[in-house]
């Protein structure tokens, strides 16, 4: 029983890190995670780093009857601004750091928490292990 509660469970939620076995879990992680719609952006936040935000060119609008024209400008990069793409990218950091701390264990966990982005967690895993 306990082997199906297992298999059932194994696309829900990406491998645990067992002591000795990181080769192994590493592989299984990187699989898992090809498995999930934005799996080019998590493996993009884990050896990248996150999405940094930049700059957005505003293009110029010509006046009309009830708005006055808008010169071409840039702009701070935010959520309501950015490329699909690049939204894709930024909104993935958060699922890769979660998929990261789901697959540890209690051991490592305090460490691997105190990192800000997925790509210091996945170095600092590789180093304790």
């Amino acid at each position: 029983m306990h082997n199906n509660t297992m298999v059932a469970g194994s696309k829900d939620r990406p491998p645990m890190l067992g002591p000795g076995r990181y080769s192994q879990w590493r592989s299984r992680f990187l699989r898992y995670i090809d498995t999930k719609g934005n799996g080019e952006y998590l493996r993009k936040c884990i050896f990248e780093g996150p999405y940094k935000l930049t700059s957005v060119v505003i293009e110029a609008v010509a006046a009309t009857v009830n708005s006055p024209e808008v010169p071409q400008h840039d702009e701070a990069e935010t959520l309501h601004n950015m490329s699909a793409k690049n939204k894709l990218y930024f909104q993935a950091e958060k699922e890769a750091i979660f998929l990261l701390l789901t697959g540890i264990g209690d051991k490592i966990y305090s460490t691997i928490d105190a990192c800000n982005t997925a790509n210091e967690m996945w170095i600092a895993i590789e180093r304790l292990q």
